[in-house]
């Protein structure tokens, strides 16, 4: 059992592997593991908002990425989303160690989230033009986001009113 287990939004690795091992997807668990190391090595002592260990968000999207049934690189993906982004390791080397699909997704992923925009209704526009462009590419880009989006809003009850207020516009 989980030492997170008082929490239904965070799921560490045991409930990710506890997932792919229930699944009929032939998963890559050695190339699973591997990224989830190199996500807990790069995110160390990070913590979130809320204090809980930064690691236990990209294992949480990874779960539910498994959940939705995705493949072995949509959870790699899902596990190493914030490392470009958060950390000293660069897509170059996510596409060393774990290969163009992954590197793909995350390079997909990390974009949607950079672009900053002004009015609410710019950014609704924006939001639905860079959907299109990534599932025109690939539709796990787009997956891996939503779940993202997904745990984000999950575990929002941390953050101050006004900013739950404006990551839920």
């Amino acid at each position: 059992m989980s030492k997170f287990d008082d929490t239904v939004h965070y799921q560490d690795y045991e409930n990710l592997l506890s997932i792919l091992k229930k699944s009929n997807n032939n998963y890559d668990l050695r190339k699973i593991q591997k990224a989830y190391a190199l996500a807990e090595k790069a995110h160390g002592d990070q913590r979130r908002v809320s204090g809980i260990p930064f690691i236990l968000h990209p294992t949480s999207v990874a779960c539910i990425v498994a959940q939705f049934g995705m493949d072995s690189d949509s959870v790699i993906a899902s596990l190493l989303h914030d490392v470009v982004e958060d950390t000293e390791f660069d897509l170059k080397y996510i596409r060393k160690e774990f290969g163009k699909d992954v590197a793909t997704i995350v390079d997909g992923v990390t974009k949607i989230s950079k672009i900053k925009l002004y009015s609410r209704e710019e950014q609704q526009a924006e939001n639905v033009r860079k959907m299109l462009i990534a599932m025109s590419n690939d539709i796990r880009v787009i997956i891996v986001k939503l779940a993202d989006r997904l745990h984000n809003m999950r575990t929002i009850e941390c953050m101050k009113e006004q900013k739950r207020r404006d990551k839920s516009r």
